[in-house]
């Protein structure tokens, strides 16, 4: 039986650790780090998940400045908004809510955000950094699912590390953070062959598909680590991971619940990420 990973109280543990450090920072340089969201449209989770990051800005805190526009916002009001951002000394980290409505373009908009307040590091500048092994932010969720390995004591060096996805905002990254951690990772996707063999390989396994019940215990190498990055609804509405939990729980040593797992992980590295920026500001 799998020893559940708390991701709900180590992402307490990494606020109460930014907050105090947060503290520390405004008594040497007499300012707070000032992250700017904005969001576009009326996204029922995007208003949540903005929610939940003004609130996380308020017990970390920092300056929390939101900006919710139209879904009728065009590209050129969107970048000028962002540049405005760019120059303003009072804002550290600019962060854009995706989805983004259609007709606007998402990559455009990304390159416009200065790589030293990108606090998603999503910019081509800080993706580059992240292959080299050279970063000071991360992608907030493979961030997080490194700090739930770390945590909780698993060792990652010489381990079979299997990453099921291979999105930009997840799986590319997640292989890399594995991989600078000294891991063998094979990235596995939607035209891998023979999947199930390569996952019962795995020591680590990492799923960040996004589909509901798509990992099961015949797929999981007995006392492997899962980590379920997947946040779905199944046929009765209730959120679910990329795991069948009562299939894989038995079979695994560590497994991450949902909810209760990588989702709070996301916030708790947002914020750890606008931290870094503001103390970078001042290098």
């Amino acid at each position: 039986m799998a020893k559940l990973i708390d991701g709900k109280g180590i992402a307490a543990e990494i606020r109460a650790e930014v907050r105090a450090e947060c503290d520390r920072f405004f008594t040497q340089y007499g300012f707070r780090p000032g992250l700017a969201v904005i969001l576009v449209g009326d996204d029922p989770a995007s208003h949540v998940y903005v929610k939940n990051k003004k609130k996380a800005c308020e017990e970390c805190g920092f300056i929390s400045k939101s900006f919710e526009l139209p879904a009728t916002t065009t590209q050129a009001d969107l970048e000028t908004l962002i540049e405005k951002l760019n120059r303003d000394k009072t804002v550290h980290g600019i962060l854009v809510q995706l989805p983004l409505p259609k007709g606007l373009d998402e990559r455009r908009v990304l390159l416009k955000i200065r790589p030293e307040k990108d606090v998603d590091a999503f910019h081509p500048y800080n993706v580059g950094n992240i292959m080299t092994g050279t970063y000071s932010i991360l992608p907030c969720t493979p961030a997080g699912c490194m700090e739930l390995i770390h945590r909780t004591g698993i060792k990652v060096e010489g381990k079979n590390c299997v990453v099921i996805g291979r999105s930009n905002i997840v799986g590319k990254p997640m292989a890399m953070l594995l991989l600078h951690d000294n891991g063998t990772v094979t990235i596995c996707h939607s035209k891998t062959k023979n999947l199930s063999e390569i996952t019962r390989n795995a020591d680590i396994l990492v799923s960040s598909v996004g589909k509901a019940d798509f990992l099961t215990g015949d797929m999981v190498k007995p006392g492997a680590v899962v980590i379920d990055v997947g946040m779905n609804r199944n046929k009765e509405g209730k959120l679910t991971g990329d795991a069948v939990f009562e299939s894989v729980e038995p079979v695994a040593s560590y497994i991450t619940p949902v909810p209760g797992g990588v989702g709070p992980m996301t916030i708790a590295m947002l914020m750890k990420n606008t931290l870094t920026v503001a103390k970078n500001s001042k290098d």
